[in-house]
This record gives structure tokens, sequence and C-alpha cells, in this order.
């Protein structure tokens, strides 16, 4: 080889090098915003009596704040992924994370229930809107066609373990004000509050600093380019079989997520302490970088549809195991299926944005594929409430919690039979 061309090959694998590092540090950022919006709009989940008292609210009005967040949310899945077809997702990813902030620290002022609603009204917005089709068509655009599984498993593990280390520090300094200080629990709300309100503004402004990996800023040139027709798309879309089936796997492995929220519920009626379910269900959260991250890399190096199947499958499993293990008298049993599930729903979580990829949707309406696969999907969110607490309350007991995880395990076969039929209708079209 002459030493030009020696200089050219050695120049190439140097500019790949350097566009992966660019990458997966930007996949880290992601993971880091994913990690950091979100757990301030749900602190309620560790400070719920703390916000009552200092909102001055009663728990009907937390509700209220919370139905409607939900309701924006449903009705921004869609316009959000064609918002994220037009707009450049890092700038959208930067507005969200920094208008998110700033909404915080007005929420750090224990505003009115008027100013509350408006603050949880906009985070609807910035968090919906906004941000979560931008998050996922970025990773999908700085994500090799090799490494969808590896990224997407990356953001959701990577998300949960940001979510438990912020929490645990905005736990310390709760502690340090309200104990150590001996400072009022608003004045302890307000540092929390503030933790996560720089986090989100510091993430934004690193994130939009930086220069795009050349393959990503080819993209996001050719797309500004690209023109757009809402129906036209619409139509080209709705006609994909295998984009309805990632939707089908979507709804149902979001139903096994749910069942997950009754583990501590379900633990201590079985006869645990509320210290120890919830000691369980605590180690159950740790499974989701795990998961997440094992699920994608397994992914990658086999097939995310296979593996996520399998997941599916073990996962379903595992519910039914519930409702049968209780009779066997060994809480130990009981726990380790606790758990286990656990692994397999952040696994399932971890793979179910990454077969998005064997649908074949142009990139440049990506962001509408991931708002239409939203709005099916995520619709378990304004139903299974109504139906767990419709079972547990009349069906006191053992037997309400049988019906519903019943009901989870049918819905996860069906998923498992959706991830089956996708599988064999890529492989019928790759064999065409």
């Amino acid at each position: 080889m002459s030493k030009p061309a020696a200089v050219q090959v050695h120049a190439a694998a140097t500019s790949a090098k350097s566009d992966k590092g660019s990458r997966y540090f930007q996949l880290m950022l992601l993971v880091l915003a994913a990690g950091a919006i979100y757990p301030i709009l749900y602190l309620r989940q560790v400070y719920q009596t703390t916000m009552l008292e200092v909102f001055h609210i009663n728990h009907s009005e937390l509700g209220y704040l919370y139905s409607m967040l939900g309701t924006i949310f449903l009705l921004s899945y869609l316009p959000s992924g064609w918002l994220a077809d037009r707009l450049a997702p890092r700038f959208l990813i930067f507005f969200s994370l920094v208008a998110t902030g700033l909404l915080g620290i007005w929420y750090s002022t224990a505003p009115s229930m008027t100013g509350l609603m408006i603050i949880f009204g906009c985070w609807g917005l910035t968090t919906g809107l906004t941000f979560w089709a931008s998050v996922l068509k970025r990773v999908k655009m700085i994500a090799e066609a090799s490494e969808q599984g590896r990224f997407f498993g990356i953001l959701d593990g990577g998300r949960g373990l940001v979510e438990a280390m912020l929490a645990t520090v905005a736990l310390g300094l709760f502690a340090y004000a309200t104990e150590t200080r001996s400072e009022s629990a608003a004045e302890g709300f307000k540092h929390v509050v503030y933790l996560y309100s720089f986090t989100c503004i510091a993430i934004g402004c690193v994130l939009v600093s930086l220069k795009d990996p050349k393959s990503v800023a080819a993209i996001e040139t050719q797309e500004e380019k690209a023109s757009h027709n809402l129906l036209s798309d619409l139509a080209f879309l709705v006609k994909i079989p295998e984009l309805w089936l990632v939707t089908a796997i979507v709804f149902c492995g979001y139903h096994i997520f749910w069942a997950t929220y009754s583990f501590s519920d379900y633990l201590q009626g079985s006869g645990m302490t509320a210290v120890m379910a919830g000691t369980i269900t605590t180690i159950k959260l740790w499974m989701r970088p795990i998961g997440g991250l094992g699920g994608g890399y397994l992914g990658d190096k086999f097939s995310n549809i296979s593996v996520l199947i399998v997941a599916l499958l073990l996962a379903t499993l595992g519910i039914l195991g519930l409702i049968v293990f209780p009779a066997l008298g060994s809480i130990g049993v009981l726990v380790v299926t606790v758990i286990f599930i656990g692994l397999m729903t952040y696994a399932i979580r971890g793979l179910y944005w990454a077969i998005l990829d064997t649908c074949k949707i142009p990139l440049r309406i990506t962001g509408l594929a991931i708002g239409i696969v939203s709005v099916v999907g995520y619709l378990p969110d304004t139903f299974i409430p109504l139906i767990n607490g419709y079972l547990t309350e009349n069906f006191p007991g053992a037997l309400g919690y049988k019906l519903y995880f019943g009901y989870i395990a049918f819905i996860g076969g069906l998923g498992t039979l959706a991830a089956l039929a996708l599988r064999a209708l890529v492989n019928k079209k790759a064999g065409a």
C-alpha cells in the first residue's frame, strides 16, 4: 500500500472512531436527559405527604393535576412525532429540558393551585409534545443498524439508573435540610426541586452545544430539505403491517409493566411487612439497568425480535406464577418471581422500540411512526388503573389480584403471539 493510501485509511479509521465516540457521548447525554426530566413530574412517589403540606392542597386536587398531565400526554403523542420530523430533535430536546427546569424553579416557590395547573399543563407539553418522540428519534438517528437494540437498551436501563441515583441524592438533600439543619419541609422540598430543575437546564445546554456526528448532521440536513405531507405520510404508515404488530407488542408489553406497580400491595397481602415489601420492590427497580442493558446487547448479538419473544413469554409465565406460587406457601419463591418479572419487564421496555427498525420506515417520518405507536401502545395508562381498582375493590384479597394478574397474563400471551407474527413476517420478506 502506498503511503498516501495508508494515510487515507488511517484518517478514515480515526474519523469513524471519533464519530462512534461522539455518538456514544450523545447517547449518554440523552440517557441523562430522559432520567432527569420525568422524575420532577412524579415527586409524589417519595414526597406526596410533603407536597400536600407545602402546596396546601388535598388528595383530590393532586389527582386533578396528574389526571390533566396524563390527558395532555395522550393528546401529545401523535403531534410529538409530527413535530420531531419537522424540527431537529436536539433543539426540541434542548427546549424541553430548559423549559421543564424553568417551570421547576417556579414550582419550588409553592404556587397556588392555579399556578400548579399551569405548571403541570406546561410540563405535559415540554415532556410530551416536544420531548418524547424527539428523544426516541434522536437515539434511532445516532445508532447504526447493528446497534439499535443496544442503544435503546442503554436508553431505558441507563434512564432507570439515573433516576435511582438522582432520587438517592435528592433524598439526602431533603434529609440534610430537614433533619441536620432543622429547616422546614418546604425548604427541604425546594432543595429537591432545585436539584432536578438545574440538572435539566445544565444537560440541555450541554446537549445543544455539541456538534453532531457527521452521519447525523447529514440526515438532519436531508430532512430539512424533504417535503412533508401529513395525510400522505399517515396513509403510507398505516399500510405497513409490521408497524401495527410493533404497536400491538408495545401495548401488550406496557400491560406487563403496569402489573409491576401492584407488586408491593400484593406482597403485603401475601403476608409481608410494608418494609419487606418495599425492599423487594426497590430491588426490582434496580433490575431496570440490568434488564435494559442486557436485553439490548443480547438483541444486537442474536435478534431483537427473538430476544423480545423470550422476554415476553417468560414475563407472562412469571405473572401466572404470581397466581399459583402463593398456594405453595413459599415467600422465597414469590420474591424471586417478582424480581425475575422485573428483569424481564425492563428487557421488554429496552427492546420494543428497537424493533421499530424492522418496519423499514424512512427516517423523515420516523417521528410520526413513533407517535402512532405511542398513542395506541400507551393507551393502557387510561384504563388499567380502572380495571385494577374494580377487581381489587369488588373481589377483596387474593382473588382480586388473581383475576387482575390473569388478565395481564392473557394480554402478555397476545403480545408474545404478536412478536412471533412479526418475526415470521420479517423472515418471510427477507427470504422473498
